[in-house]
């Protein structure tokens, strides 16, 4: 399977320098970063309910105790974008413990709607850089993946708070697509992606120590995804696929994997166009400890 292929990959690599990152995968985009006494999440989706062939009438639900014993204690949330399996279990995690999220407009009035306290929302557009002391983060104004009829799943944007309160995946649209880079510390400057697709202007001098990169399907609906996207982020030296598992099973190692996602040929063309590139295999749930 693919996982195989990255791991094979890999070469090992000396310590680096500065603040040490430790990086724990939740599974299809979502990270739990820690550094530097911070923890921040991404797109942190540990529920995994099946939906069926994304029937848009899935109830949403929660999974309230796996949530709480995979998400640490966070300071922060940034979201990519608003489909439920990036979404779902941010209002409450939002919730329970009172901290700010950064999404777009549409994540946000999702959010109010949930029940989230307004202050508590960081309303972005892309571009933005944050200080939190402790750790920035850029905004990277970005986009969604199609499907092959190059079609978005679920699109729409919000302009204010929804009337009703969603009950189900087709009730929370896309909300356009969001980038962040992070950089905890003097650590690694790290890129992450919710999505396979990107402008390649708005990336220019991004330059990331590491990247999430969001594995697309096998229908490679956009042109050149990866080599376009290596070449924009100037061959970053490690890079992560993420996107690739099948996020209707449990958190569980090794990953199963999402026939519908094109791991192996994401794994050969960083090969074969960035073999400098330290390629990373993620597996749920493992800390990994990374340097500048």
């Amino acid at each position: 399977m693919g996982a195989a292929s990255v791991a094979a990959a890999s070469e090992p690599k000396p310590a680096g320098k500065g603040t040490e990152t430790v990086f724990r995968w939740l599974g299809n985009s979502g990270w739990r970063i820690e550094g530097n006494g911070k923890t921040v999440l991404f797109d942190p989706y540990v529920t995994r309910f099946p939906t069926k062939g994304f029937d848009t009438n899935t109830p949403l639900t929660v999974a309230t105790d796996l949530v709480d014993r995979h998400i640490g204690e966070p300071d922060l949330i940034l979201v990519s974008h608003s489909h439920w399996d990036h979404f779902n279990d941010v209002p409450y995690i939002a919730q329970s413990r009172g901290i700010p999220v950064v999404g777009t407009a549409t994540t946000c009035y999702l959010l109010q709607a949930m029940g989230v306290e307004a202050k508590q929302l960081i309303m972005v557009k892309g571009g933005e850089v944050l200080d939190f002391g402790e750790y920035t983060v850029e905004v990277v104004a970005s986009l969604h993946s199609r499907n092959g009829t190059h079609r978005y799943w679920a699109p729409g944007t919000l302009t204010g708070p929804p009337a009703k309160v969603p009950e189900t995946i087709g009730e929370l649209p896309e909300g356009d697509t969001l980038a962040f880079q992070i950089r905890v510390g003097d650590g690694p400057s790290t890129f992450l992606t919710g999505a396979s697709d990107f402008v390649e202007r708005n990336l220019t001098g991004l330059r990331p120590d590491i990247a999430m990169i969001a594995t697309e399907s096998t229908a490679r609906s956009t042109h050149r995804y990866v080599p376009r996207l290596l070449k924009a982020l100037d061959h970053p030296r490690t890079v992560i696929p993420v996107h690739w598992d099948d996020f209707e099973t449990p958190l569980t190692n090794p990953a199963v994997h999402d026939s519908s996602m094109d791991l192996d040929g994401l794994v050969a063309q960083v090969r074969e166009l960035a073999p400098r590139t330290r390629l990373i295999p993620p597996e749920h749930l493992t800390p990994m400890r990374l340097r500048a």
